[in-house]
């Protein structure tokens, strides 16, 4: 395994092989970061995820516009790619594919699933600069401690002329919860009423969802301007898509689509108009590395 992307990584780094991934030391293991391993490495848990998360339709509409319509033949490295859900929806023939996570057992499922897996801190990755066509951050930055620092340390492996994309995290100000929906959120199960939490089954993995989801609350999520003050001094140009999951390659002519109801209440309930481009639950970013 680790032959096929050893010309990629950085001389100095040594990484272990495992049965299914290849293995460098995270030095600054944090709460959120031990969460997510958690989390992620529960099969039953991951599997669930591969299952019903990130494989709709639009999804794959929406990813392969911002791709330009295909990564056959590119080399592609997918950050946080936890039981492989990006390449399980979108299939084709990348050159290369490299997945990164912190949790083993995420990466077994997505070795399986035809990724070249490798363990590392998504803060400090051991490749060298500038070798990916494509890199890609789905539902990624929101589970970082530092979004800003990790979406740096991405955009340093795209080539000129190559593409950053990020989808599927919650916006600031959709998610900045004000008043009587904060004081719901506050509450959890009256807060649930409105969202919904049946993707979790059980308490305890309610419990890790939410640890690991860690910018996935009132006060958080990421923001146009994060992109752009990360993004374009590093010689990147951006476009970001505000959308409410529902449509695919429509979110990259400027529409939004409709939110459920669960999300228009919320953003109602903090004073905010739920049509508005704020209250669209999640940021898409498409950044070119100019050259």
């Amino acid at each position: 395994m680790a032959t096929e992307i050893n010309h990629f990584i950085k001389r100095d780094q040594r990484g272990t092989q495992r049965s299914n991934f290849l293995e460098f030391p995270i030095g600054n293991r944090t709460e959120g970061l031990e969460a997510n391993a958690y989390y992620f490495n529960r099969k039953e848990w991951a599997e669930e995820y591969l299952t019903y998360c990130h494989r709709s339709d639009t999804f794959k509409s929406r990813w392969k516009a911002a791709m330009g319509g295909s990564w056959d033949n590119k080399v592609v490295v997918d950050i946080g790619c936890g039981p492989g859900n990006i390449y399980a929806t979108l299939q084709g023939s990348p050159k290369t594919l490299i997945g990164i996570d912190v949790a083993p057992g995420s990466l077994e499922l997505a070795s399986k699933l035809g990724y070249t897996t490798v363990l590392a801190d998504a803060n400090d990755l051991p490749f060298e600069s500038a070798f990916a066509d494509i890199v890609t951050l789905n539902a990624t930055l929101h589970h970082c401690v530092d979004m800003a620092a990790v979406l740096k340390e991405a955009a340093r492996l795209v080539k000129p002329g190559g593409l950053l994309i990020t989808d599927h995290d919650p916006q600031h100000s959709a998610w900045n919860y004000k008043g009587i929906a904060k004081l719901l959120w506050n509450a959890r199960l009256l807060y649930y009423r409105y969202i919904g939490h049946g993707f979790h089954k059980t308490s305890e993995q309610q419990k890790w969802g939410l640890a690991c989801e860690i910018h996935h609350k009132p006060g958080h999520g990421v923001t146009e301007e994060l992109f752009k003050t990360t993004l374009e001094p590093l010689g990147f140009t951006i476009q970001v898509f505000p959308h409410n999951h529902t449509l695919g390659a429509e979110v990259l002519q400027g529409l939004r689509g409709k939110a459920e109801l669960k999300y228009k209440l919320g953003n109602v309930l903090s004073g905010r108009n739920p049509s508005s481009k704020k209250s669209a639950l999640t940021l898409m970013c498409v950044a070119k590395k100019t050259g």
